[in-house]
């Protein structure tokens, strides 16, 4: 509770930063997608910014925004008239499916190659899953998801027996109905594509974590006393190698809403990133500021998570 109260100040600083930079963006600011209505007279440009309260102080404007904003009106968007509560709710659940996938791939084959690499350091297989995390953090993410395409479905992947993996390249489904194999089939690419560099920077974190973890005193003890490895490892060992992991998957948030953004323009994926990208190159001041508050709050939100997720691995984390 203190921790979520300590996040409104931290959200409403954020707000003033997103509102000053929107408003000082452009030298018309939000009327800039206006401007290019060759009809357009410099009394139409007076009216709309009166209309808009443009012409009061800008601390008027930011408090009468946050008292809209805060009652869920988050205006018009200026590239289509469409309300930006409704543009952004239909297009946040196929983001949070695509990050969701993303998430649940790059923690677990993260962790699981981490643990592996630490249990059996400087082997052959931790010189190969090295490698690979090295290759994962240094891939542009378009370029990456271009290849991916060209491989698995431009070319597809030949099996035995006449078989060949052959995924979509885009979309989000190939009909208009629902189907939960199509579905996954379209989600595979996109997710592998934006779980590549957490995926490489969990399984590094994990194993030196794991490493440290591995070197204690009572991982020792736990050895002496004649507990299995498997009961050392993942009962006395894992749960504390997991903290300073569970602060690197929150502080990856940002860079992974930042990658959807890209992967979801490259396949087509029908989330917010497309949306952000729209907004961006028709100036739509509204429907940016919507975009990037929500994306605030997802941030703040999944530190929070983090924060509980520290008391909960280890009782002796206090926030005092």
């Amino acid at each position: 509770m203190r921790r979520t109260l300590q996040a409104i100040p931290l959200l409403l600083l954020i707000s003033v930063v997103l509102f000053l930079v929107a408003m000082k963006s452009s030298p018309a600011g939000p009327l800039t997608p206006y401007l290019t209505n060759p009809h357009i007279t410099a009394a139409d440009i007076a009216r709309l910014r009166h209309n808009f309260g443009l012409d009061k102080p800008i601390w008027v404007q930011y408090y009468f925004w946050l008292d809209r904003t805060l009652h869920g009106d988050l205006g018009y968007s200026t590239s289509n008239a469409e309300a930006v509560s409704t543009a952004i709710l239909q297009r946040l659940p196929a983001t949070l499916e695509l990050m969701g996938a993303s998430l649940l791939i790059a923690v677990t084959a993260g962790i699981t190659l981490g643990i592996f690499s630490a249990v059996r350091p400087y082997s052959t297989a931790d010189y190969i899953i090295t490698t690979l995390a090295f290759f994962g953090q240094s891939m542009p993410v378009f370029w990456f998801a271009l290849m991916m395409q060209l491989l698995f479905a431009v070319h597809g992947i030949p099996l035995p027996f006449g078989y060949q993996i052959q995924l979509p390249s885009a979309g989000m489904s190939s009909g208009g109905g629902f189907n939960l194999g199509d579905r996954i089939d379209h989600l595979i690419l996109p997710a592998f594509v934006l779980s590549l560099l957490q995926l490489a920077l969990f399984s590094r974190f994990m194993r030196s974590s794991m490493l440290e973890v591995m070197k204690t005193d009572y991982m020792r003890t736990a050895a002496a006393k004649g507990l299995p490895f498997r009961t050392i490892l993942f009962r006395h060992g894992l749960k504390n190698a997991l903290i300073p992991v569970v602060t690197v998957i929150a502080l990856s948030m940002p860079s992974l809403i930042g990658g959807a953004i890209v992967t979801e323009t490259i396949f087509a994926w029908p989330g917010m990133g497309r949306l952000f990208i729209n907004a961006l190159q028709q100036s739509d001041i509204p429907l940016l500021m919507g975009y990037l508050n929500l994306t605030a709050i997802l941030v703040v939100f999944f530190n929070l998570i983090a924060d509980v997720t520290y008391a909960w691995l280890d009782p002796r984390v206090k926030f005092d």
